[in-house]
């Protein structure tokens, strides 16, 4: 959940340890600190709270000279934020640093072993353990004591170390947690992710579980468990650095709400050739469609919503019984498969740890695995017996905007592809379907193009204490979404009702001047959306409501303030309703003053369960 960055080459490693964490501060963190090899041994500096506290300390890193180092920012899970609890963690006898992401299930059986043995620790930290084992192992080879510490640990992590007795090496190795090696010229990189080590290099090589990067100046070399020597392909990054950077936006989650047109065109695009859907990376042949008898999809937070309003999209066009699942619930419910039954599974890492937990059990309960995903070659990607990506480049920023979009279009593409394989739809009905999915980019930047009136809205409403969201059918799915934006970024507590649950406890929550949106585009259900209002409104609430233009008049009827998309087919609508609530949950945090890239207490890749 944190972020790694490691470095070993001819320039001095401090600065660029501190660049590259400035990079991966989106990931969430509450402490932060470099280990560097200065010369006579390892020299490591470490503070609690915000990156800028250690810069200072360093002087931009011009008081920690050596060309060897790893850095990292921590998110706290054993033990209190603190600077002795912040990362590297160092070995009792000062020989090995180390920066770790993930969680050492085991450590406390391990601790306690260390311990009898005479090993003092000064942490609180599982990653403690880790820098103690590799110097209790270590008998001159660095290679067989990382081998022998990770036959030992249980969990997920992903290790950068380096070692007073070898410091022209910096050494690697990662298990459910990613970690990627950068190949520069007489230079070379870790990190935990791209942006990290973008300005330096674009050719990078994904480690896998178990296996260890040794990297030298001159060159990096690969070993599986067993030790051997492994060759890596090289991935070329595509994207421009300048899609890293903010680019003129005030931040990230701005930006990235903006590039939600763009981003779809991409996702989309694509896949649409001469009036059909084209899926290159599907493998999933009309007859194993055709034999599918359930659907599950299996995701966390903002994808989990994406699998909600999946529900409908499948269960109206394909007729076949959908379930959506918390990924980390899934395995722990002993769910009901078999060979006929698909399980999807949305991250947009790849990488996210409850869900791969959930999709290794699928494999093992004999389910065909169907991952969304945005990063190719992630852990996720490789192990799903179909992947296909979601194109949407970084994104960078904690709260997820163009993630979801690009998502629930993937959705939408596999949906139609599957009903136009099986023919269960009529051609004219297909032939809308398509065309509107191949509206959708420019109806996204139509409802972008009204912010203001959303940022007047935000500016009456920001200091509320609470705020509720109800919607009925795909728009109580768009309504999930919307409260997470929301209290993700401003901190302010909401809830998303269906609009029919209301008299079933929820309306004891309303009093006099509580805000409700109200997300009524499905038009079927339209007018019990309408009585769901009145009935809010009867309690003294303040309603915004969010329709499509033909139901406007009727709407400014009902509610105090009004937003209008586009109108599109039903099981597209919450692709344009999430758009304003995007922006609202931006601009109220923006007049709040929060921290809207990196929210208190949240991370972008969620590597731990």
């Amino acid at each position: 959940m944190c972020g790694i960055v490691g470095y070993i080459g001819g320039e001095q490693a401090a600065p660029f340890l501190l660049t590259g964490l400035q990079k991966l501060e989106y990931r969430g963190y509450d402490s932060a600190g470099v280990a560097v090899y200065n010369g006579t041994g390892i020299h490591v500096v470490k503070s609690k709270g915000r990156l800028s506290v250690l810069d200072g300390i360093l002087q931009g890193g011009e008081k920690l000279p050596g060309v060897v180092g790893i850095g990292h920012t921590r998110w706290a899970t054993h033990g209190a934020p603190s600077d002795v609890n912040s990362h590297p963690q160092v070995s009792d006898g000062g020989k090995f640093a180390v920066v770790h992401n993930g969680i050492i299930e085991n450590y406390l059986e391990l601790k306690n072993h260390l311990l009898r043995r005479g090993i003092e620790f000064v942490s609180d930290t599982d990653t403690e353990v880790v820098a103690q084992l590799l110097e209790y192992y270590y008998r001159g080879d660095v290679l067989e004591a990382i081998s022998r510490v990770t036959a030992r640990v249980e969990g997920s992590y992903a290790l950068g170390i380096i070692c007073a007795d070898c410091p022209e090496k910096v050494f690697a190795v990662r298990k459910d947690s990613p970690l990627i090696v950068g190949l520069g010229q007489g230079e070379n990189f870790i990190a935990s992710d791209i942006p990290a080590i973008l300005s330096k290099t674009r050719d990078i090589c994904r480690l896998h579980d178990k296996e260890i990067a040794v990297l030298e100046k001159d060159g990096v070399q690969f070993f599986n468990s067993d030790m051997e020597l492994v060759e890596k392909p090289v991935e070329r990054v595509q994207w421009d650095v300048a899609a890293a950077e903010k680019g003129g936006y005030e931040h990230f989650m701005m930006k990235e709400i903006c590039e939600q047109p763009e981003a779809l065109r991409k996702t989309i695009s694509p896949r649409i050739r001469e009036g059909k859907i084209v899926l290159d990376d599907m493998k999933l042949t009309k007859e194993q469609i055709e034999k599918i008898n359930k659907v599950f999809i299996v995701a966390c937070g903002t994808s989990y919503h994406v699998g909600v309003v999946a529900k409908y999209a499948f269960e109206k066009l394909l007729k076949v019984p959908m379930e959506v699942d918390v990924a980390s619930e899934f395995r722990y419910r002993e769910p009901i498969l078999d060979e006929n039954t698909l399980v999807i599974i949305i991250s947009q890492s790849g990488e996210t740890a409850d869900t791969l937990a959930a999709l290794r059990e699928a494999k093992k309960r004999g389910a065909r695995v169907l991952s969304i995903v945005n990063v190719v070659g992630s852990t996720i990607a490789n192990e799903s017996d179909d992947v296909l990506y979601t194109w949407a480049g970084p994104e960078i920023a904690v709260a997820s905007t163009k993630a979801y979009s690009t998502q629930l279009a993937v959705i939408y593409l596999i949906v139609l592809y599957m009903a136009q394989e099986l023919g269960h739809s009529p051609q004219a009905e297909m032939e809308a379907y398509l065309e509107d999915l191949q509206r959708l980019p420019d109806l996204a930047a139509a409802c972008l193009a009204d912010k203001k009136t959303i940022q007047y809205f935000a500016s009456k409403y920001f200091n509320a204490r609470d705020m509720y969201f109800i919607g009925r059918n795909v728009d109580y799915a768009a309504s999930l979404e919307a409260s997470l934006k929301l209290k993700e970024i401003s901190y302010i507590h909401s809830e998303a009702y269906t609009g029919g649950e209301l008299k079933h406890g929820p309306i004891s929550l309303l009093e006099d001047g509580t805000l409700v949106i109200a997300i009524c585009t499905y038009g079927r259900l339209f007018d019990k959306m309408m009585s769901n209002v009145r009935e809010v409104k009867a309690r003294g609430a303040v309603v915004l409501g969010i329709t499509t233009r033909d139901k406007e008049e009727s709407l400014s009827q009902q509610t105090d303030y009004q937003f209008c998309i586009p109108k599109i087919t039903d099981f597209m609508l919450p692709s344009l309703s999430i758009i304003p609530l995007q922006l609202f949950a931006y601009y109220v945090a923006s007049m709040k003053g929060c921290d809207i890239d990196k929210p208190r207490n949240l991370a972008k890749s969620v590597t731990v369960e």
